[in-house]
């Protein structure tokens, strides 16, 4: 088949891992990249030499022969390539969020409903075989009722202001996977909600948040999230896990972001399955946009724009309970600073941008 054309915008951290998978993907070409970052260009010809490479995004939308835009620059700047893509006419793989302001989401959403075109966003958890596994056993009663959900995940990660403010607190940027990953195991939406968070180092966010509450339906969760698990360990690590209990049995699901483990004690099977971890996911969302671009009919299983406003829009409104809950300030800039120091020197760590983004 001929393949599907794709302008990719944004070429720091993850405009990189889109790249490997456009070109291990049979589906796609890169045709153009485009950053306006001059580094960036130079690393873009260097990795894709048959890719046109741009530092102004409207020659992407302005050619007719681009199929699908990947939008993986800044959150500020997505709600206004949405808008050109659209009117482009081209097909939107877009990281999350899918604006830099609820309000904006909310634009998005209704844009890209109305429209004609494919449109996605990069919830990668929901393209994971582990809870694709996991949700199977809870649809086939395995666990009796779904009743409670934990869900757990702290790396060192992402420091405070090392660039990524556009996409808010780490329980915004990074937790709102898991709020979304909630969402789709317990089949409804948010009733209650309680939060509490702490600004590490005292920064003017909450880098940790815990957040416990009720469903419409019932389900009760619990989310932990936070980029503050040993920034200046001598060996670092991380904690992530999910566990969904029911009435009759549990499952549950950890990994060492190479190999994911999952663990089924259902009244009929009792399962444990090892398989690698599999990253971010993009093979999964690209080949569902592939599909779903020949056949003419949106793939099901590819999360949607309103999928992500949802998630983006309740992790805001949790970080706001957090701020009325007491949010106390422990540690010092001294020590944020050394952090920062720390995670500029780092080869192999956790969350680590690019290192010619000049926002590190």
């Amino acid at each position: 088949m001929t393949k599907i054309t794709v302008g990719l915008i944004g070429f720091g951290r993850m405009g990189r891992y889109y790249l490997k998978e456009f070109q291990r993907s049979e589906a796609f070409e890169v045709v153009y990249i485009c950053d306006i970052d001059a580094e960036c260009r130079e690393l873009a010809k260097r990795l894709e030499p048959k890719a046109q490479v741009v530092a102004n995004e409207d020659e992407v939308f302005a050619d007719h022969s681009v199929q699908v835009v990947a939008l993986c620059a800044m959150a500020d700047s997505r709600l206004q390539q949405i808008t050109k893509a659209i009117a482009a006419g081209k097909h939107i793989i877009a990281e999350k969020p899918i604006a830099a302001t609820i309000e904006h989401e909310w634009q998005a959403v209704e844009m890209a409903e109305k429209a004609k075109v494919m449109s996605t966003v990069n919830m990668y958890l929901q393209n994971a075989w582990y809870h694709g596994v996991m949700r199977d056993a809870v649809d086939r009663g395995e666990l009796g009722e779904l009743a409670i959900m934990r869900i757990c995940h702290m790396t060192p990660g992402l420091a405070p202001g090392e660039g990524h403010e556009a996409e808010g607190p780490s329980f915004h940027d990074c937790g709102m996977h898991y709020v979304n990953l909630a969402r789709w195991y317990a089949h409804s939406e948010y009733k209650t909600w309680h939060a509490q968070g702490i600004r590490m180092w005292s920064w003017k966010d909450p880098w940790w948040l815990q957040v416990h509450g009720t469903f419409e339906n019932g389900i009760v969760y619990d989310i932990t999230q936070g980029f503050v698990y040993g920034q200046l360990s001598q060996q670092q690590t991380h904690n992530s896990y999910v566990e969904l209990i029911g009435t009759k049995g549990f499952c549950r699901m950890t990994h060492d972001f190479k190999t994911a483990f999952v663990d089924i004690h259902g009244i009929s099977e009792t399962q444990h399955i090892e398989r690698p971890f599999g990253g971010k996911n993009i093979d999964r969302l690209i080949s569902e946009m592939a599909q779903s671009i020949r056949s003419g009919v949106r793939d099901p299983q590819m999360p949607a724009f309103r999928d992500s406003a949802i998630a983006s829009q309740q992790s805001w409104l949790m970080l706001e309970d957090a701020r009325r809950n007491d949010l106390p300030a422990i540690g010092t800039r001294e020590e944020l600073e050394e952090i920062w120091e720390h995670r500029r020197n780092l080869k192999d760590g956790y969350g680590l941008l690019p290192r010619n983004n000049k926002n590190v």
